[in-house]
């Protein structure tokens, strides 16, 4: 990669610099030096559906785990009251024989499996990378939302750019028939020449709808970005010339890199829950050995229920040990295995688009700064052309057609750089989200809560 990318005159036209190491600022859009855009993100942030669900998910994972390292880490404690009637059987001091009576008992209940083989601590190990996993899951919604919501208004703004060009050029050949049309009037042209201005009018005339059509898809998904519909009001409209290039733009270290993305640690993540996952089939090949005790009162009175005598407990140990099963615990481990395998293939797949990902941003940069001097240099060139074209056959010097063919050049060079100057804009923006977007510069969105309940 070169240090820096050409430059070109006009709008978009500056060259940006590669900063090797260059942080990511958290909020990365402002260095567009939009204002409009700025505020557009900051409300989409508290309103995003999408970056909802995203942060729903991570509170349930976080409730999953604080459940579970409950029940496996501690020992399971139940009171119990019960009343029992039952038949007294014959023979029993405790009523005559055939006779009913009434049994009151309280008791407290405790048990607890002990983790030898570390299938619990295991267990607890892949629901935090669970957490982790939907932790930068919101990370990557946030990035996503960010980055859509700027190449969004960056499309609208060249859609609008677009538009504006079309009808400048539809104007000025609107202008050039009403020309034609008083020297077909006076008997100086032919009548063919009247019908193909029309022609070319009509065929400019044409891509308005489009264009128009494409303007309004664009506003549309904006407003559902920002969590709207897409009939409410208050949305801002953007233009290229409001929109800024930032001149430097950050190269990040491939060690950098991976720690940054948020699907790659997201990915990583799920590695980890993959491994563990292999540690909880392993220790459930082995003996579970379980503790139990119980102290309490019973009574045939419920006043007597915790006088003298009436006192109980016992102690228990138990231990279970698979002995048949039809290999279902191994095969259920060579699962886990063939899983975790899985989720490392994937990691790799993950890292190696985030890398192409970056390529691809830097080498689009480089070559947009080319294609737009290029398409500015053509621009000014099929404008002196138009112009002189027109001169000419205004003077006689030249043919309609030739009139016609330099009309067509300039259209089609004046929207190509209006394409051109978006593609700068929107590459830059691409790059920042290969990058991830800096969201490890500012507070832990995941950790803010959207919602509260009673």
């Amino acid at each position: 990669m070169p240090q820096q990318t050409v430059a070109a005159p006009g709008a978009a036209g500056a060259a940006q610099s590669f900063a090797l190491g260059q942080d990511i600022p958290a909020q990365w859009w402002l260095v567009f030096h939009s204002g409009a855009l700025d505020r557009l993100i900051r409300a989409s942030l508290t309103q995003s559906p999408n970056l909802a669900a995203a942060q729903a998910a991570l509170r349930q994972a976080q409730e999953t785990l604080n459940a579970q390292t409950g029940a496996l880490l501690y020992p399971n404690v139940g009171g119990q009251l019960g009343i029992t009637r039952e038949t007294a059987p014959l023979g029993s001091t405790v009523a005559p024989g055939g006779s009913l009576f009434t049994l009151y008992n309280a008791s407290v209940n405790v048990s607890y499996t002990l983790d030898v083989f570390g299938a619990s601590r295991r267990e607890l190990e892949s629901l935090r990378a669970a957490v982790d996993y939907q932790r930068f899951q919101v990370e990557a919604a946030y990035l996503a939302l960010t980055s859509n919501l700027v190449t969004t208004a960056i499309r609208e703004a060249s859609l609008r750019a677009q538009l504006e060009a079309t009808r400048e050029v539809l104007a000025a050949q609107e202008r050039q028939l009403a020309i034609i049309g008083k020297q077909f009037t006076a008997g100086a042209i032919a009548r063919s020449t009247v019908l193909v201005q029309r022609t070319q009018v009509a065929q400019t005339r044409a891509t308005l709808p489009p264009l128009e059509k494409s303007l309004a898809q664009a506003r549309h998904q904006l407003s559902v970005y920002a969590g709207k519909l897409p009939s409410e009001s208050g949305m801002p409209e953007f233009q290229l010339d409001s929109l800024q290039l930032p001149a430097d733009l950050p190269v990040t270290l491939p060690s950098s890199l991976v720690r940054q993305r948020p699907d790659i640690q997201a990915s990583e993540a799920l590695l980890h829950e993959a491994s563990a996952q292999i540690g909880v089939a392993t220790g459930n090949l082995y003996p579970q050995i379980t503790l139990s005790g119980s102290v309490g009162s019973a009574a045939l009175q419920l006043g007597n229920l915790f006088g003298p005598g009436t006192g109980f407990w016992s102690v228990a140990a138990g231990l279970l040990q698979p002995i048949f099963n039809g290999g279902a615990l191994t095969a259920r481990r060579r699962a886990a295995i063939a899983a975790y395998d899985q989720a490392a293939a994937l990691y790799r797949a993950t890292v190696l688009t985030a890398f192409q990902n970056v390529a691809d941003a830097l080498r689009a940069l480089d070559l947009d700064a080319s294609t737009l001097k290029a398409q500015a240099d053509a621009e000014s060139l099929a404008r002196e052309s138009l112009d002189l074209a027109t001169r000419q056959y205004q003077l006689g010097a030249v043919s309609y057609l030739g009139l016609l063919d330099a009309q067509r050049t300039y259209q089609q060079a004046r929207v190509s750089l209006v394409q051109a100057q978006a593609a700068r804009y929107s590459d830059t923006a691409a790059l920042f989200q290969a990058l991830g977007g800096g969201w490890w510069n500012r507070e832990p969105l995941a950790d803010i809560p959207r919602t509260t309940h009673d």
